[in-house]
Parts: structure tokens; sequence; C-alpha cells
């Protein structure tokens, strides 16, 4: 009877501790799929090479979930946000998804993605929402909830062509930068060189990476901290429009758009005929499979005495608000932006940062340009489309509508000033 009594005892205890352990623990419960697999589906945009980097992430995944089953579905860049939203309008969605910035903007607002916050919290969690730099978080966290994470980033930088530069005896941005004189003149004055010596000096390209990236080096602003327009009276953004314009009015820059077709700026730079231009980590790749090709890094030119922030490009990791199992796909998203998910896509190379400083070291060690810290930096500083200082990317059709407007000043159809009052028009008629 006594020993009876022990084990009563015992199981009673135990008992105890179970419920107790279930109270206290912060985990969000994952159902019960003891003995049959849960099957999710991610989808993502990206040639064959990245789909093969988001695989090693997702085999990591499930050597750590044996009860989780990821089928990757990857789509055309160019099919792939209609796709998406037919997908997720017809409930025919994806459990984990990658998103554009202006894409998962248009989601949150049609409530179809799932809210990640209290996740992000729990143990269940591989990784923090305070893990990555504020700037990142652009559209993918409105009213303080977050829906969305970055997989990657891809701070602007510029890209110079240190043989162009040796060849026309100028002095390398790098050699501008260490006296503390890599400003706007700095610049103007290389590609002035360059162009003297028979070369192109710049690519000016007319996307938001590269108005944004040059307003903030002058201080400028065209929304400011709270999303609000601000051009039509910030002198520093008219002066950064002014000095864009001017830089190819003048031949110290090409326009790509003016470019005859077929003719890249990667090309040109491989090539030797410009030297320099400005891109993400994306062209890393290409470059140094050039061995005949000597480059490098340099920050964005500033005329604050700083280093001023740059535009990130940034892709998100979303999760289907009506996913069947949405715990294990919000289980998957935290995964494969975590340390972990990070070191399995990018540790062998490739063509974006990660966005954890915890896991810079392990993917930047096999980083072959000298002075790649300069995207760490501009990671930490900058600023995805989409956030406050970046707003139009949260206006449906906004970023379209600008991306017209610039490219007729680039094209030289009307100067910096008519530009600036044609946006006046547009973006105060759309963000009233």
């Amino acid at each position: 009877m006594d020993n009876y009594m022990s084990w009563i005892k015992i199981g009673f205890f135990l008992s105890v501790l179970f419920l107790l352990a279930a109270a206290c623990s912060t985990s969000p419960k994952i159902e019960n799929t003891e003995g049959q697999k849960v099957r999710l589906t991610m989808q993502a945009w990206g040639n064959p090479a990245e789909v093969k980097v988001y695989q090693r992430a997702l085999d990591a995944f499930e050597k750590e979930n044996p009860n989780i089953e990821v089928k990757l579905v990857p789509v055309p860049g160019d099919q792939y946000e209609q796709k998406l939203l037919t997908q997720l309008q017809g409930s025919r969605g994806p459990d984990v998804f990658y998103s554009y910035e202006s894409t998962i903007a248009r989601l949150i607002g049609a409530k179809q993605v799932q809210p990640l916050g209290e996740f992000l919290k729990s143990d269940a969690s591989d990784v923090k929402a305070e893990d990555f730099p504020e700037g990142l978080w652009g559209p993918a966290k409105r009213d303080g909830e977050i829906y969305g994470v970055t997989p990657d980033s891809n701070p602007m930088v510029m890209y110079y062509n240190k043989k162009v530069f040796k060849e026309a005896g100028v002095k390398t941005p790098q050699e501008y930068y260490d006296e503390g004189k890599w400003n706007w003149d700095a610049f103007e004055e290389v590609t002035s060189k360059l162009k003297a010596a028979g070369k192109q000096g710049y690519i000016a390209e007319n996307w938001w990476a590269h108005w944004y990236s040059w307003v903030w080096s002058n201080g400028g602003q065209i929304f400011d901290e709270q999303g609000k327009y601000v051009l039509d009276h910030n002198e520093k953004g008219k002066e950064a429009f002014g000095f864009m314009y001017d830089m190819v009015k003048k031949g110290n820059a090409v326009y790509l758009g003016s470019l005859p077709k077929g003719q890249g700026a990667d090309a040109m730079f491989m090539s030797n005929q410009v030297g320099m231009l400005a891109a993400g980590r994306w062209l890393e790749p290409l470059f140094s499979q050039n061995k005949s090709l000597d480059f490098d890094y340099i920050y964005w030119p500033s005329n604050t005495g700083k280093n001023e922030p740059v535009a990130i490009p940034v892709a998100y990791v979303a999760v289907n608000k009506n996913s069947p199992h949405v715990q294990e796909a919000m289980k998957l998203a935290a995964f494969y932006v975590s340390v972990k998910g990070q070191e399995a896509r990018l540790v062998e190379g490739g063509n974006a940062m990660g966005t954890l400083a915890a896991a810079d070291e392990s993917i930047m060690k096999k980083a072959i340009i000298e002075h790649s810290s300069y995207l760490t930096e501009g990671r930490n500083i900058g600023h995805a489309h989409g956030s406050a200082l970046a707003y139009d990317a949260q206006v449906p059709g906004l970023n379209s509508d600008i991306t017209e407007t610039i490219d007729l000043m680039f094209l030289g159809k009307q100067d910096a000033a008519a530009t600036i009052e044609k946006l006046n028009q547009i973006i105060s008629k759309a963000v009233k």
C-alpha cells in the first residue's frame, strides 16, 4: 500500500510540474502532428542559382523540424507580384512567401498577412524583432505590428574600377575618403577627369535607391520621419535633384535609360569603359568572376562630413494569414531569417548581405572585396523602401509615377526645377 501511495504522490507531483511548465511557457502552441508531416509551400522569385541558395535554408529547417516538409515554389520575377496577389485573393496562396516592399504594404492593407509580433517574442521563434536594424522594417511594420521580416539586404554602395582610375591618373574615391573629402565636389572632380580621359565617369540610374541615396547624402529629405512629403520646401533635397540633373547634362554621368538597347551598366564597367556605378552587393559575384577586373566599393559621397544613410533594397518573408498551418509557417519564416537560416543560405558567398549583425562574421568571411565593411555600415544606418523617409512605396502606383517624371529629367526633357514641381503635384495628390 505504501508503494502504491508513493506512486500516486509522484504522479500528482509530475502532473503539477507539467501544468506549471505549460503555464509558464511563452511558446505558441504548435499543433500536434505526431505521426504525420505538415506540408508547407514557400514561394519566391529568383534565378536557378538563387533558388539553390534558398533551398539550403529550407533543408536546414527540415533537418531541425523533421515533422515539417517545405516545398519551394519559384516564380519568375516579372510575373511574381500579380501571381501572388491573385493566389491570395483566391485563397490559394502559399503558406510562406517573398514579397516586394510595395507588395507587402498592399497585403497588410488587405489583411492577408499574418501578424508576427507575438510569435517573434516567443520561445518558438529562432529570431527576435530587436535583432534587426530599425531601418530595414520599412512597410512591414505598421502601427507597432510586424507583418514581414527581411532575409537579406543590399545597401547601396558605389563600385569603382581601379584600372580605369589608374590609367586616367585619377585619385581613387578611397583616397578621397581617407582624406575626409569624399563629397559631391570630389565626385564631380573625378568624373570630370575620367571624362577628359575618354571614359564615362558614372552610370546614372532612375530608381528609388538612387534618388534617396543622393538626397540623404546631402542631408536632404523627400519625406520626413513621419512619412510627410517635404521636398517642396526642403532645400537640401532640391539641391540633390539639381546635382543629379547637372551631372548628366554636363556629361559627368551617362543616363542608363539613354544607352542603346542591350548596353548595360555592368557590361560597361567590366569592359573598362566607366569609372563608377552604384548598386548593392548583387554585382559582386559577376564582377568577381572577371579575373581581369580590379574593383572596390566606396561609401556614397556625403556633403555633411559623415556617412549618411543609404537606400537598402530588401525583400520580406511573410506568412499567409489563411494558411492552414500558420504556426508552422511562422516558425519557418523565423528560421529562414535567423542567424541559422542566413548562414545556411549565404555562408558560401552570395549576392546580398545578411540582416543580422550576429551573422556578419560568418557570412562576410568569404567576401573578397577590400572594403565590404561599407555594406555593413550602410545596412545598419540606411532605410528600406517604404520606410517613413522613403514613404512612396506605401502608396500603390506612386513610385511608378515618380519614376516616369524623373525619367524626363534624366533624358533632358525638363530641368530639375520643373521635375520637382511635377513631383509636388503628383505626390501631394497621392498622399493627401
